[in-house]
């Protein structure tokens, strides 16, 4: 029984580390899509196959996947600050910053997470949580000035890196926002109206990029990139996430996260030919030391309130 356990739970750290690989070719594949699809129109398509593969999961399994009318405003500002928010800025990010900078700016969610859950929920934060969220924040600032932090006098940093912190915010507001819809519906429902929502918000400003001209001269690059965007770095690296924190819990699964930078450097390097610096190594350390911190502490009070129920 034990041997089995521990296979089990080899295959869970093995999934997850393929759904963190998943994520990191977001950033690659959004380099590549970036260049032929106008930003609304890339958002609109990514989760428009997105929507249709969770809703039929979830009718292939037979859940219950409506929603109460109380709560239709609810995940409106769920769709439009976590989906439309997050995924605009970063792919408007993506046409001025490196992939490798956009992945180690987005390692930062938890810490903003964190900030934003004090700020509007008043949830505690002690001086563990506090020395996590300035090691990251350093790890931005040498990120968005190069290592020269003469640049912060005059404030002039990569217009993408700002975009890109700007969408982090988006979807750290939007996983706030989403506890209280959590509360009542699967993981599942949640992301999928508000991929929904997405999609159909964007509808308009699709229409406004005429996407009767660029479609034609659109190549199978281009599609392949937001196809893998929709299928396999939100379907399937949210499935296995999903049978992840069932399995080991969310604060566990969460730290596989801090990978997504790592992977993104790799990729970003062989496939796009990007250069990885001294600064960018120093960066994304203390970026990832200042979350696991965090994150650290999140699962000693989980764990310890376990062991009070218990």
């Amino acid at each position: 029984m034990k041997e089995v356990l521990e296979k089990e739970s080899r295959l869970d750290n093995y999934l997850m580390i393929i759904a963190t690989v998943f994520w990191s070719g977001a950033f690659i594949a959004g380099k590549f899509s970036v260049a032929e699809f106008p930003v609304f129109s890339l958002t609109f398509f990514r989760f428009f196959f997105a929507v249709i593969a969770t809703f039929a999961i979830m009718i292939k399994k037979g859940e219950n996947y409506r929603i109460e009318k109380a709560d239709i405003f609810l995940f409106v500002q769920l769709g439009i600050i976590g989906m439309v928010g997050y995924h605009v800025f970063f792919f408007l990010a993506l046409k001025y910053t490196t992939a490798v900078n956009s992945s180690l700016i987005a390692a930062t969610n938890p810490i903003i997470t964190t900030v934003l859950a004090f700020v509007f929920f008043k949830e505690n934060i002690k001086l563990k949580n506090i020395i996590s969220i300035l090691v990251s924040f350093l790890g931005v600032i040498l990120i968005i000035t190069n290592g020269n932090l003469k640049l912060l006098a005059n404030f002039k940093f990569n217009i993408g890196d700002l975009l890109m912190i700007i969408a982090v915010v988006c979807w750290a507001t939007y996983a706030v926002i989403s506890k209280k819809a959590l509360k009542k519906y699967k993981p599942m429902v949640v992301t999928s109206y508000s991929f929904l929502i997405c999609v159909i918000s964007m509808i308009p400003f699709v229409i406004m990029e005429k996407p009767w001209v660029y479609i034609p001269n659109t190549s199978i690059k281009g599609w392949i990139s937001v196809l893998y965007m929709s299928i396999f770095a939100s379907v399937i690296g949210y499935s296995i996430q999903q049978v992840s924190i069932k399995k080991i819990g969310a604060s566990k699964t969460s730290l596989y996260v801090n990978l997504v930078p790592v992977f993104s450097m790799i990729l970003a390097y062989f496939i796009l030919g990007e250069s990885i610096s001294i600064i960018k190594l120093v960066s994304a350390m203390l970026i990832i030391t200042g979350v696991l911190l965090n994150t650290g502490v999140k699962i000693r009070k989980v764990e310890k309130e376990n062991e009070q129920k218990n």
